[in-house]
């Protein structure tokens, strides 16, 4: 599993991150929550070794992360960034199909199995029917689908995501967290996700990170984590919260400035 041990990263003059340890929980789907410039995706890039330079150590499955291959690494966790590279007018299906590179020699072609596995990753994700399309002319909702698809491609067993409903409306933001929810709980997905929307955290996390300049202020489950002391403390509002009539979980009503 992901874990960080006296994690810290700077730029120049400016910690990003304090001295960090964490150790995410297999098989859930932890948030990490907190204002603007605390290093939630500073977090989650180095958890994904997207980060060149730190202080610490990250592993995976005990082994330090710089240590691992490219391949083998990919083969294990997938990391989807807030915003994706422009391809071209490729297809969705061929957008799927790059998932299935770290499975392959460079020169070797996509036989039978690999077909399946695109296929099914499109199916799991709702977006069968649109694999010929350019990836383009998709709307937000279903390009962020499309490039989901392409990390499960990659059979990984832990999925970080970068503020995947950024920019989406509210239909294709609970759209993308229920995807969230069916690959975690149908499917035994790890997930680690950067999320600005604290009621969909509370909604659809097992954990909770919350943190505040460069450190974690609390870490746990959602009925731990948010509550006014702390949302008060780290987000510099007053809110009232109350526990969904179904669920239990907390969830904010309303917000003011303190």
């Amino acid at each position: 599993m992901l874990k960080a041990e006296n994690l810290a990263i700077r730029y120049g003059d400016s910690t990003i991150i304090k001295s960090l340890d964490l150790e995410l929980k297999q098989g859930q789907v932890t948030s990490i929550i907190g204002p603007n410039g605390c290093g939630k995706s500073t977090l989650l890039k180095a958890l994904a070794r997207q980060m060149p330079r730190y202080e610490g150590t990250v592993y995976l499955d005990g082994k330090d992360v710089k240590q691992w291959q490219a391949k083998p690494f990919a083969r294990q966790l997938a990391f989807l960034m807030q915003s994706h590279e422009q391809l071209g007018d490729i297809s969705v299906k061929h957008l799927v199909s790059f998932g299935r590179f770290p499975h392959k020699n460079l020169m070797k072609r996509m036989n039978e199995d690999d077909l399946q596995i695109v296929e099914r990753a499109l199916s799991l994700t709702g977006i069968k029917h649109l694999e010929e399309r350019t990836v383009s002319t998709l709307s937000g909702g279903e390009r962020q689908r499309a490039w989901i698809a392409m990390a499960l491609a990659q059979q990984p067993g832990i999925l970080l995501l970068d503020e995947p409903t950024t920019y989406l409306d509210i239909c294709h933001q609970l759209e993308i967290m229920e995807l969230v929810k069916l690959l975690n709980r149908t499917y035994g997905l790890t997930i680690v996700m950067v999320l600005h929307d604290l009621n969909h955290a509370s909604s659809y996390s097992d954990q909770i990170i919350m943190m505040n300049k460069g450190s974690i202020f609390a870490y746990g489950a959602p009925n731990e984590v948010m509550n006014e002391g702390s949302i008060g403390a780290v987000f510099g509002v007053r809110a009232k919260i109350h526990p969904d009539p179904d669920s239990g979980v907390p969830l904010i009503h309303s917000m003011m400035l303190m």
